[in-house]
């Protein structure tokens, strides 16, 4: 006999019943993509709380949008006040919470719009779970780079606080784990260098992975 299998690798496995059938779409991602003159793709931010993840994709998102690009960002806490409305904390929840967003991200990708993902994600293999959900090469993983104690000393919601006092429970980085990611495709030092420069890596990687052009986007100097 195999091991318990949990309610979340349940719904993460679970097939649609036989009689769902998938609709094909006359306008398909491409023909969207054409029409907005740009490449979709998930930039999925990572990195622990007050690591700067949301600070950074709004910022990257108000350049591409100034540019002309279709974007979206999906925040961490702001799921969490409908579409995740119904989930904790715990390991179980996290990872339901991750599928689900997942699945937002890809139809989203599949509107050509550029999706910034901007949470904690603190497990490898869920943050890998999602990868698979998307086409090979749109998944584009950014680790913001922070140490605990800078974190802590930004603490714009007071979190760490509360959690080294014991209020909050299965706290990443302080009674949670977070694992660092082994190979994304950026790395943002988000604890050491400016805003603008962390902006400007995540551009310079759009145009590298041909989502962007880069002489369409706007220079970060004319939006002051």
């Amino acid at each position: 006999m195999g091991g318990a299998v949990s309610g979340n690798d349940l719904k993460a496995t679970a097939l649609p019943p036989a009689n769902v059938v998938w609709h094909n779409a006359t306008v398909t991602r491409q023909r969207r993509e054409n029409l907005n003159a740009h490449c979709g793709a998930v930039l999925w931010f990572t990195g622990l709380s007050a690591s700067g993840k949301s600070t950074l994709a709004h910022a990257v998102e108000e350049v591409l949008h100034t540019s002309g690009c279709r974007t979206f960002v999906l925040d961490g806490d702001n799921v969490r006040h409908g579409l995740c409305r119904d989930l904790g904390f715990s390991l179980d929840d996290r990872a339901e919470n991750l599928r689900r967003i997942g699945e937002v991200a890809k139809l989203f990708l599949e509107a050509g719009t550029i999706v910034l993902a901007a949470f904690i994600s603190p497990l490898r293999t869920e943050r890998e779970k999602v990868r698979t959900l998307i086409p090979h090469g749109d998944f584009l993983e950014i680790y913001c780079q922070a140490p605990l104690d800078i974190c802590e000393q930004r603490d714009p919601k007071g979190m760490y606080v509360r959690a080294r006092k014991g209020e909050i429970k299965e706290f990443t980085g302080i009674s949670s784990p977070y694992e660092v990611p082994t190979n994304p495709e950026l790395t943002v030092n988000t604890g050491e260098i400016s805003l603008d420069e962390c902006v400007s890596q995540v551009l310079a990687l759009l145009s590298e992975r041909n989502v962007t052009i880069q002489s369409s986007i706007k220079p970060l100097s004319s939006l002051d």
